[in-house]
């Protein structure tokens, strides 16, 4: 990704962003799609596991003369006593394997000077019924 963009979303006074997901060109992550279990006999089963190059940050920071992005992932586990427990994991990418970002709301398109698009809600329709 050119880093004359991303310094747009993220600017050059090494500030820390908002939420979004950081996509790299790599194998960064292992996510799970479903829970694990135990079936019968005590037999363990694991739900699979998915590998991607998508990062879900918490926290985001670039630092342009190294041209480093600086990545804070926040992850709340449960413990069996029912306390919440919180860790934090950082990655530090070079800005070179960013393919792209996801935002979870319009609001990044106004850094790229677009205004957002109108979005009409296609009404639902029930089976057999003609739409002109």
């Amino acid at each position: 990704m050119d880093s004359g963009l991303l310094t747009r979303f993220f600017g050059t006074t090494q500030a820390w962003h908002g939420p979004c997901t950081i996509i790299v060109d790599a194998d960064a992550i292992v996510s799970i799609s479903g829970p694990d279990s135990i079936v019968s006999g005590g037999v363990k089963m694991y739900a699979p596991r998915l590998v991607s190059g998508r990062i879900q940050a918490d926290a985001v920071c670039l630092i342009p003369k190294e041209n480093t992005l600086v990545i804070v992932q926040q992850n709340r586990t449960k413990q069996q006593t029912g306390e919440e427990q919180i860790r934090h994991t950082v990655y530090i990418v070079d800005t070179h394997h960013v393919i792209g970002i996801e935002f979870s709301d319009l609001s990044a398109l106004d850094k790229l000077g677009l205004t957002p698009p109108e979005i009409h809600h296609r009404g639902e329709y029930r089976p057999g019924t003609l739409v002109g």
